[in-house]
């Protein structure tokens, strides 16, 4: 068989692989949408959910699902850029960064569950902060830092080399070099990564189970004191998020309407991840244009 001949048919294969892991998608998500968009309205939006009532909303599971995701990425981005710029430019090479590599890998890989049970551990017997939205994105921190720090190694990792030399012939530091040539380029990267790492958290529910909590008081939306019990804000007041609450009401069935809130909440969820990576990846076109100044 002619190289040619070789060329054109593993090139198909690939083609089709990749048509059919696009239609398992597709089929996936309409299947979803289809099912739960006739029954979602807004009132199903911003109304509370009622325990053994029909005709809830998932209002406080909405908001606790974002205010999780932020205050995880809040402390886990800065954490993870730091740490994914020391192994890629400071990082000597030796047997404990190899060590420490090995560690991130394994860690990246760990069931989400197991992260729940030590955040229950630590966070919620030891620390005795409770069941709680902070011992939440504690965890959530937890599960996704590995990830994230792997993501920005490998960003950094993927600049030519020609990139940092050139920083240090114009006289910068090795610190304004990654700051002002290889992490802008770098940037598309970087936020794929996060965006990435924001949706995995953002639809995490074992996680949350053993350290949020799988009740939510009811909230007062005109009250925004964090200080206060029942405000939005309070970091230490337990929290369902969106994904926990799907996962509840299919095992509890306890509320009459179960399939039309089960199946509107798991569009809600899918729709609330899409909306925020188009406007992440629109975000960082933007910023990348801005810090490269490309057209």
């Amino acid at each position: 068989m002619s190289p040619k001949r070789v060329d054109k048919i593993a090139t198909g294969v690939i083609y089709a692989m990749a048509g059919i892991i696009v239609l398992i998608l597709a089929a996936l998500l309409a299947y979803i949408l289809i099912n739960g968009l006739p029954h979602v309205s807004w009132s199903f939006i911003v109304s509370p959910s009622r325990v053994f009532e029909a005709g809830g909303g998932i209002a406080a599971q909405l908001f606790n699902s974002f205010y999780l995701l932020v205050l995880s990425m809040i402390i886990s981005i800065p954490l993870s850029i730091l740490a994914g710029i020391f192994l890629s430019e400071y990082a000597p090479k030796n047997k404990l960064t190899d060590f420490v590599r090995t560690a991130i890998e394994i860690l990246s890989s760990l069931p989400s569950v197991v992260v729940g049970l030590f955040g229950f551990l630590v966070f919620v017997i030891q620390f005795k902060i409770g069941f709680s939205i902070i011992s939440g994105a504690l965890a959530l921190t937890l599960f996704n830092l590995p990830l994230l720090t792997r993501n920005v190694e490998e960003s950094l990792q993927s600049i030519h080399f020609t990139q940092r030399e050139a920083g240090y012939a114009l006289g910068l530091s090795r610190w304004e070099t990654v700051t002002r040539v290889i992490i802008p380029e770098a940037l598309p990267s970087l936020i794929t990564g996060i965006i990435l790492g924001a949706g995995r958290v953002f639809g995490e529910a074992a996680a949350l189970i053993y350290t949020a909590g799988q009740s939510s008081p009811a909230l007062n939306f005109s009250n925004w004191n964090p200080l206060y019990i029942n405000s939005p804000l309070n970091p230490f007041r337990p929290a369902e998020t969106l994904a926990v609450h799907i996962w509840k009401i299919n095992g509890e069935g306890i509320i009459p309407d179960l399939n039309a809130v089960s199946t509107a909440s798991s569009a809600i969820l899918i729709l609330a991840v899409l909306i925020f990576n188009l406007i992440a990846r629109s975000w960082g076109r933007r910023l990348y244009k801005r810090l490269t100044g490309a057209n």
